[in-house]
């Protein structure tokens, strides 16, 4: 297995010992030593995906949503649908940025709450002006991650005309996606979210067709939801870890050694991996793969490769990823915004200098560990613990620790055969 400590030499010292021995305030707003990491010529890399909030309110009320359910409640203080003042200045800063890096392509995923509320027509207006301000040489990709219960046919045409892929959500089948994603009748959302899906899979909407999220629920059959997905031959399957902390752990996840995680994905993992012809990408299992290959992560799930990413909410503030709610109230946020600062300034923000810091900003547990050029601490929200901020492993560390081996080990028998 390669490493990054080897590949690119020892990481710089960006905390002070003082810092390390006492951990008393909260990491990393209080423990970054951001002067060394400026004056050892440490550079930001810029920011290349942008999340868009153009709702900060849903059709549903899933029980398992980060957004709505757990710490962070600031979304009630946001603007119900972005203004369109808000997206003209946050376009502007994205095309100021991309000139200033030189960049050849910007990715912009479209989010809420649920995203199509904010209708046809400023779904049209925020393509156009993502367009109008990018210089024409600059590549704009742009996505929207939907729960699909509000796709139609006028929709999907204003997605063609900007080529807009979608993703939808869906956990399964009827029951399993039922059980959390429901409307607040207590109605489910399933034969909706796989109308959508369905709708999306039409000969003349297919190349729109971006993949399914599924947020994965100890209770289900890990094969059965598999083979559930697999029916609606989605390009990509991103399988999501449920949000939580070492202070409001996940369900099923405790301080134990225990990995009810890594067991129901290994599971897909083989059925996926073995199979005479994979029928569908899964996020999470390539970028596993291709970092036990020596490669580098494209995803901040896994690896150690720096987080290009910037979300900018309702309001216009530039937030950090926003499953940090699932950690304490204003954790995502950074005090800026579109109207006042620019992006050159959000990147040295101390939370977005410790997303990018890959091996000197993680845990000593982890720096220590033979797997973190794989691993690279799991996904940020979830090392936090009250006390100390995010300077700890991932609470999933067990999981990702057997998952890692188990891929790893798989590879091997599959190469020595």
């Amino acid at each position: 297995m390669s490493s990054d400590r080897s590949a690119r030499g020892s990481p710089p010292q960006i905390l002070s010992a003082e810092c390390r021995a006492d951990l008393m305030g909260e990491w990393p707003e209080s423990g970054l030593d951001i002067e060394p990491a400026i004056l050892a010529h440490w550079q930001p890399v810029p920011i290349r995906e942008y999340v868009i909030k153009l709702v900060s309110g849903c059709n549903l009320a899933c029980d398992h949503c980060y957004v709505y359910t757990m710490a962070d409640t600031s979304w009630r203080s946001r603007p119900a649908l972005i203004p369109r003042a808000t997206i003209a200045r946050t376009s502007a800063r994205i095309a100021q940025h991309a000139a200033h890096h030189k960049m050849r392509r910007v990715r912009v995923v479209l989010h809420g709450g649920e995203p199509l509320l904010a209708g046809t027509d400023q779904l049209d207006y925020t393509a156009r002006v993502l367009r109008l301000h990018l210089d024409p040489s600059v590549a704009l990709e742009i996505t929207i991650q939907t729960n699909g219960t509000l796709l139609t046919e006028e929709f999907m045409k204003v997605l063609h005309s900007h080529q807009i892929k979608v993703g939808v959500s869906i956990d399964g089948r009827a029951a399993q996606h039922d059980r959390h994603r429901k409307y607040a009748s207590g109605r489910g959302s399933y034969a909706l979210a796989a109308e959508a899906i369905n709708l999306l899979n039409m000969p003349s909407h297919k190349e729109l067709f971006g993949g399914l999220l599924c947020t994965i629920d100890l209770r289900n059959d890990p094969l059965e939801v598999y083979a559930a997905l697999l029916e609606f031959t989605p390009p990509v399957i991103d399988f999501l870890l449920p949000h939580g902390t070492w202070s409001s752990p996940p369900p099923g996840r405790d301080e134990s050694a225990a990995t009810p995680y890594a067991d129901w994905l290994s599971s897909i993992f083989d059925e996926w991996y073995f199979a005479a012809r994979q029928e569908s990408r899964i996020r999470l299992f390539e970028e596993i793969i291709h970092l036990l290959l020596g490669g580098h992560s494209t995803s901040d799930q896994v690896g150690l490769s720096p987080a290009d990413y910037l979300v900018i909410d309702a309001d216009g503030s530039f937030q950090l990823t926003d499953a940090l709610k699932a950690a304490y109230p204003g954790a995502p946020e950074t005090g800026l915004n579109v109207f006042d600062n620019t992006i050159e300034q959000a990147l040295r923000h101390p939370a977005v200098m410790a997303r990018q810091l890959g091996l000197a900003a993680l845990a000593d547990k982890c720096q220590r560990c033979t797997i973190v050029s794989v691993c690279g601490g799991g996904h940020y929200p979830h090392r936090y613990r009250r006390g100390s901020g995010f300077l700890n492993p991932s609470v999933y560390c067990p999981d990702l620790i057997r998952l890692i081996a188990h891929i790893s080990r798989q590879l091997r028998s599959s190469s020595s055969g």
